[in-house]
């Protein structure tokens, strides 16, 4: 949480203005941020200065972790993070491989579960990680990417935290995070409950204790039109301590993750928070 305020302090009393094309509003923006999570002590990273939706963070890294490309089956698993995206935006709304209502096209977990090889076969990124993960192998290639430049206008949205690299060192399993850009008022929190959950999860399925999440921001911004409740609410609230979160300890493989674990096998223990702020979204 003392990390989360002080890249919002930073943002606030150092950022410099940049207009944004695709949004055409400016965002007050810094380069280069680094947070870390203790997964191994549990501290979840939740927003107490405002009131965070956990459950539609981890509802999405669900529908990543299953390779879906429609946000009505995010809607299905918990979240509506992806209907404005599928079906607002203008340039994907125009787009002549879009399939319709709800479509997202290649992006995400269509990436990670069904990579295009040359050959035009299927490479399942994630399937191979747990593979080795669960065999005790890391070679220092355990990475899943969702960023794939050649199949960019295939998607209604370029990926923004876009790979994810594990780390098997003295029984422990790490994770380090890349994201490209960040909405730090509204698209902030979303990441660091999903890196967080990310490696829990990974950990629990592949029989490895946590340890750290590293999580490694380039363009990190709040949008003019967030700038004011960032300011003047959000950063003069005190934060509450870390909560807990508890994954059902019967989920013991990815199978169980593609077929029926649902956000009923998720809970959050000791979460206080302050009234939620309404943040405009940026489609």
């Amino acid at each position: 949480m003392h990390q989360y305020l002080e890249l919002c302090r930073r943002i606030v009393d150092e950022g410099e203005w940049v207009a944004n094309e695709r949004t055409g509003k400016r965002c007050l923006t810094v380069i280069n941020a680094d947070l870390e999570y203790s997964v191994e002590r549990n501290e979840f990273p939740i927003i107490t200065t405002r009131k965070s939706y956990w459950k539609a963070a981890i509802a999405e890294l669900l529908g990543y972790l299953r390779g879906y490309d429609n946000a009505a089956d995010f809607r299905a698993l918990g979240t509506k993070s992806w209907d404005a995206n599928a079906n607002e935006n203008p340039a994907w709304l125009a787009n002549p491989v879009r399939r319709g209502e709800d479509d997202m096209g290649r992006v995400y977990g269509v990436q990670g579960r069904a990579w295009a090889r040359p050959s035009g076969e299927p490479l399942d990124q994630l399937r191979k990680i747990v593979d080795d993960l669960s065999n005790g192998l890391d070679d220092r290639g355990e990475i899943l990417t969702f960023y794939n430049p050649g199949e960019f206008e295939l998607g209604c949205l370029r990926p923004c935290m876009h790979t994810h690299t594990f780390s098997l060192l003295g029984g422990k399993l790490h994770l380090t995070s890349y994201q490209r850009s960040c909405d730090v008022p509204l698209g902030l929190n979303f990441n660091q409950i999903q890196v967080f959950t990310l490696l829990a999860l990974m950990a629990q399925i592949t029989g490895h204790a946590a340890g750290t999440a590293y999580h490694k921001i380039v363009n990190a911004h709040i949008y003019e039109d967030q700038l004011e409740l960032m300011r003047d609410v959000q950063l003069k609230r005190k934060p509450f301590p870390a909560p807990k979160l508890h994954i059902n300890p019967d989920i013991k493989s990815l199978e169980d993750i593609e077929t029926w674990v649902t956000l009923n096998d998720f809970s959050v223990e000791g979460y206080q928070h302050h009234d939620p702020i309404a943040y405009p979204f940026s489609v």
